[in-house]
């Protein structure tokens, strides 16, 4: 029997790091790992030993015989992408990271770590881990709850992903590491404070907001962010009164990422089906009376090119009582794309992606139940109505290669109408600039060299400061990529402290302390935290859901603080 990795794996490489005969791919260090949707275990090699099901922080891997249906095809997924990339164990490449050290006639080195997300959490472990006794981190959030997108990301009936808070939580316990949540950088501290009382200051702010459509009509009512769509289902505090109209039967998702895929799936699953997970009850309520039928999702570019994976495709097909519908004619690959499929260059899902693709279109749908119609090659040109979204006027693309041999999608004669009175933009997300420090508007990150942050106009690195997650590298990746993005930034840290870094006196965590409590008084830290994570798991259990979030910003403090 061997272990099979299913769905739900977030890449986070604990399993890799604690098998024994090292049969889990792609590892950290592989070229692979950037762009993979999962990691996968060998089957011939596998031992059956279990460790990588007690590592997992999701529950993402389990033995063969005992998967379930939706994950029976993951035993063949696992096999075939060593039939593409065949397992090379090579036991002298393996070089542990640098460890942080400090002269022991040196205070602590201090370190601040701006966001309290993944990728931020995963910084403070790398931190720690590699400094020992040595190091004192300092988690800034200007919410007074942590774990960012992995709270109010990650769709509600995706709970086994949700399940990494676990593992974020069991490395916040390390005494070391102090939050200060409900504390804003910029408004409450500024990026000069944070300097005077830390060493080095880490940015894990992620990229906070939308990229947009730039087509006229584009600010009409009922024209939104899938942005803000999926914090308000998620119960992010600053979108917990926002409003939607569901009073339509159809509902158009502009691009097709795995954000888009959410969205869709949110918009057409039975709403006692999500009245089993955490999505806010505001939420709940409004899609109980939603009479959204379809959801169109509209890609720019052909299926080959497709941003979702395989494995979220693929999770359409679990949604009861809705079909998933794509026409043929949008699987006809023009000779580029159907080249590029059959090379060796081609990344092992995109294959699976067009196999599935093609099952969905073999299918006739039925009338009766709801639908998801996946649409390529297709750009909105402009949206109508009076007042408000009536109608979103659709262009149909070609694919072109350029003089690189990129393909671009490039508009063709062909126009039609999709009547709908909900348009969400789903195109991708862009960073914002941090105050005090350089930014690249055209990417939307902080510029940096592996996690250093430069200066573009000035004499290289911005001394103390690094970035990590989406501010670094942009909006790419699962949530476990933010483990090797952290580790490499810490790696330049510990270079530096090599070089000196820790040498500048700064002031002691008790000035940052009182401080704080001067200007913040209802700074939240990790213990306070959780009796509000205690009081939203009860409620869940007494409704039987996994938990019941607190929306409201102000409710959120009481509780913690024990006013309420």
């Amino acid at each position: 029997m061997t272990y099979v990795i299913t769905q739900a794996c977030c890449n986070d490489t604990a399993c890799v790091d604690v098998c024994p005969v090292d049969c889990i791919r792609p590892t950290a260090d592989d070229e692979l790992f950037a762009t993979t949707e999962q990691l996968y275990i060998e089957p011939t090699t596998c031992i059956d030993c279990g460790a990588c099901v007690d590592a997992c922080p999701v529950d993402a891997i389990f033995p063969e015989d005992q998967l379930s249906e939706e994950n029976a095809k993951y035993t063949q997924i696992n096999a075939e992408y060593f039939d593409k990339h065949p397992l090379v164990v090579d036991w002298d490449s393996f070089v542990p990271p640098s460890p942080i050290v400090v002269p022991k006639d040196q205070a602590p080195l201090r370190v601040a770590v701006v966001g309290a997300g993944p990728a931020a959490t995963y910084a403070a472990e790398a931190v720690v881990t590699q400094g020992g006794r040595s190091v004192e981190v300092d988690i800034f959030d200007r919410l007074p709850s942590p774990w960012g997108l992995a709270r109010a990301g990650v769709a509600p009936d995706h709970q086994g992903t949700r399940i990494i808070t676990d593992t974020f939580e069991t490395i916040v316990r390390k005494p070391a590491i102090a939050a200060h949540l409900n504390v804003e950088v910029g408004v409450h501290i500024s990026h000069e404070e944070l300097l005077a009382h830390h060493h080095a200051v880490i940015y894990a702010v992620g990229a906070s907001t939308d990229r947009h459509l730039g087509v006229p009509g584009e600010d009409l009512p009922g024209s939104v962010s899938a942005t803000d769509f999926v914090a308000w289902y998620n119960g992010h505090p600053d979108h917990a009164g926002d409003v939607y109209d569901l009073s339509g039967e159809r509902a158009v998702v502009i691009g097709n990422g795995n954000v888009a895929l959410d969205v869709a799936r949110v918009l057409v699953t039975s709403p006692d089906e999500l009245a089993e997970t955490d999505v806010a009850d505001h939420a709940l309520a409004a899609l109980r009376e939603s009479n959204i039928r379809e959801v169109v999702v509209l890609g720019r570019r052909g299926p080959v090119q497709a941003a979702f994976t395989s494995k979220e495709l693929m999770g359409l097909d679990d949604v009861p009582g809705v079909d998933i519908v794509v026409d043929p004619v949008d699987l006809e690959l023009d000779e580029h794309s159907a080249a590029f499929l059959a090379s060796d260059e081609c990344p092992f899902p995109v294959p699976r992606k067009i196999e599935w693709l093609r099952e969905y279109a073999s299918r006739t749908p039925d009338p009766a139940r709801k639908r998801i119609v996946l649409r390529f090659l297709g750009s909105p040109e402009s949206l109508e109505g009076d007042g408000r979204v009536e109608r979103v006027n659709v262009v149909r693309n070609e694919l072109v290669a350029d003089e690189s041999g990129r393909l671009r999608a490039q508009a063709a004669d062909s126009t039609s109408a999709l009547a709908t009175g909900l348009v969400l933009r789903s195109i991708g997300y862009r960073g914002t600039p941090v105050a005090g420090l350089p930014f690249d508007e055209r990417r939307g990150v902080i510029p940096n060299e592996a996690g250093r942050v430069v200066d573009p106009d000035g004499d290289g690195p911005v001394e103390g400061v690094y970035v990590t997650g989406w501010i670094k590298r942009g909006p790419t990746g699962t949530l476990g990529t933010n483990k090797k993005c952290a580790g490499e930034t810490v790696e330049k840290l510990a270079e530096d402290v090599k070089e000196g870094l820790a040498e500048r006196p700064v002031e002691s965590r008790e000035a940052l302390d009182k401080l704080l409590a001067g200007r913040r008084p209802d700074a939240v830290g990790f213990d306070e935290w959780r009796v509000l994570d205690q009081a939203e798991t009860v409620a869940g259990k007494e409704s039987g859901r996994p938990r019941v979030k607190v929306t409201d910003l102000q409710t959120m403090i009481d509780i913690e603080k024990g006013r309420g």
